[in-house]
């Protein structure tokens, strides 16, 4: 491996770095930069350069509406994506493209649980991309296209599908991953036609249930221009406000969310004010009856779930232990399906306290239930679904966290000693942990190689679904209860009240 990696891209030849027996190349453009007259609207071509471009430090990352400290990785080259190849003169590679979208409010594919170099030596071709979230990617504005995340996506695997054969992978044995808001924009992808033919397979782990109709949408897109002294909520008056203050200013917005639940109704009990629109035309409907329906065709889909979904967000914030009552009686108001999921989750868990009730109404209408869901619709329109639910309990602080939300992350791309993974498995990892990484990435590896996960397939006579636990197995679907709760329905968009 001597001397620096290159490739020739469409738009011009680029030199990476040798990394851990891999090749990486960071921050390589796929549209133009989304500023001046292009802020806000949909991505253009990026330019071609002369001569060879570095292509061996991250691009700068999208305005975060999280306190997040990104160092010098500011700037305004946000739309760019990253490679990590075995070899770059291979051919015929599986590739995983993975949309680290977190909340639809960050999307930073430098970050270290996402490093490409476990995979990489399996023999995939990684690419991790940057796309525009928050207001930059999903404000509703009048003069602007909805779900710009959406659209970045996309042209990143146009630029997939055009470049990737040049860095030894095959444009044909593409995979598109994502968790959490990630997952959210795979299932969207799903039902989307500019995306058919750019990927061949999915996984999709902790699938959001987070979609509002235009009318909120606009409400609450017109309530945060309002702080700018705008007028009305359009790409014109919102174009020159800074976009890191822009990005702040929605961190408080949410913050302050739940106060407004008479003007914007259920969504405020969500903490995402903005999130992907059915606009009907660049999002025609959810994916949920998109897929029943016919409407969007199934694929070889990986999608699953943590057990205790909700955990990570009520110990983070310091709520664990002290919800009352009120607390619950209001999730289920908010979260549970209409008009009588309240009472059925009263009579599932007749047991149950206002802790357990506010965790398993919010697991499951944020994630559990959006997963399962979509594994059967899948499967509905003639694909192959295998579902997979994390019950093994994170180590750190004593077990607190459970079998969190993004605990599967950094256990399915190997990356225990990242921040996140010491932060939930600790700064030694357990043989019970290594053991758990090991077949989660596995699966991986097998299922972007040959669609295959290597457990039985979920089907609605027998819903069988992989625990992974120490030891795993294959069982019918564990969270029966809820299940049956949701049966008849399926995550709606937000509304107005």
């Amino acid at each position: 491996m001597s001397g620096q990696p290159r490739a020739r891209t469409t738009e011009g030849p680029v030199r990476g770095l040798w990394r851990q027996g891999h090749a990486v190349f960071r921050g390589i453009p796929y549209a133009r930069p989304p500023v001046g007259e292009l802020r806000f609207a949909a991505p253009a071509p990026p330019d071609r350069w002369e001569g060879t471009r570095q292509a061996t430090e991250f691009g700068p990352v999208v305005p975060l509406s999280l306190p997040v400290d990104v160092g010098p990785q500011r700037g305004t080259d946000w739309l760019t994506l990253n490679v990590g190849t075995p070899d770059p003169g291979a051919a015929g590679l599986p590739v995983l493209v993975w949309l680290p979208v977190g909340g639809y409010v960050t999307a930073m594919s430098s970050d270290p649980m996402y490093d490409p170099a476990a995979l990489a030596e399996a023999g995939l071709v990684v690419v991790t991309v940057n796309c525009r979230v928050g207001a930059e990617g999903f404000a509703f504005l009048d003069d602007a296209p909805p779900n710009r995340g959406f659209l970045d996506q996309i042209a990143a695997l146009e630029w997939v599908r055009r470049n990737i054969a040049a860095f030894g992978g095959d444009p044909d044995q593409v995979t598109v991953a994502g968790q959490s808001a990630g997952a959210g924009s795979v299932a969207a992808l799903l039902t989307m036609k500019p995306a058919r033919g750019l990927f061949r397979r999915a996984i999709a782990h902790s699938v959001p249930g987070l979609h509002s109709t235009p009318a909120l949408a606009r409400r609450i897109t017109a309530a945060l221009a309002d702080r700018f002294g705008a007028a009305a909520p359009t790409a014109a008056a919102l174009r020159d406000v800074d976009p890191w203050r822009l990005a702040a200013e929605l961190t408080s917005f949410n913050a302050g969310l739940h106060a407004h639940r008479e003007n914007w109704g259920r969504i405020t009990g969500t903490g995402t004010s903005l999130c992907p629109v059915v606009d009907g035309e660049v999002l025609p409907e959810t994916p949920w009856p998109a897929l029943t329906g016919a409407r969007a065709s199934g694929t070889e889909l990986l999608v699953g779930h943590t057990r205790d979904e909700f955990r990570l967000f009520s110990v983070m914030g310091g709520r664990r232990g002290t919800f009352t009552e009120q607390d619950a009686r209001t999730a289920l108001e908010l979260l549970a399906p209409q008009p009588h999921g309240a009472q059925a989750y009263r009579a599932a868990f007749a047991q149950a306290g206002p802790e357990e009730l506010v965790e398993a109404v919010y697991s499951d209408a944020l994630f559990r239930m959006p997963s399962q869901k979509l594994a059967e619709a899948n499967a509905a329109t003639g694909g192959t679904s295998y579902l997979f639910e994390l019950r093994w309990s994170a180590p750190a602080l004593g077990g607190a966290l459970g079998a969190c939300h993004s605990l599967d992350v950094p256990l399915a791309f190997g990356t225990l000693d990242s921040p996140v993974g010491t932060q939930l498995i600790g700064d030694e990892p357990t043989p019970e942990a290594v053991a758990l990484s090991r077949e989660l990435k596995e699966a991986w590896i097998r299922f972007v190689t040959t669609g295959d996960a290597g457990w039985a397939a979920h089907r609605p006579d027998r819903r069988l679904t992989r625990v992974l636990d120490a030891p795993s197995e294959t069982l019918p679907y564990p969270e029966q209860a809820s299940r049956r709760i949701w049966e008849d329905h399926v995550p709606a968009p937000f509304d107005l009240p």
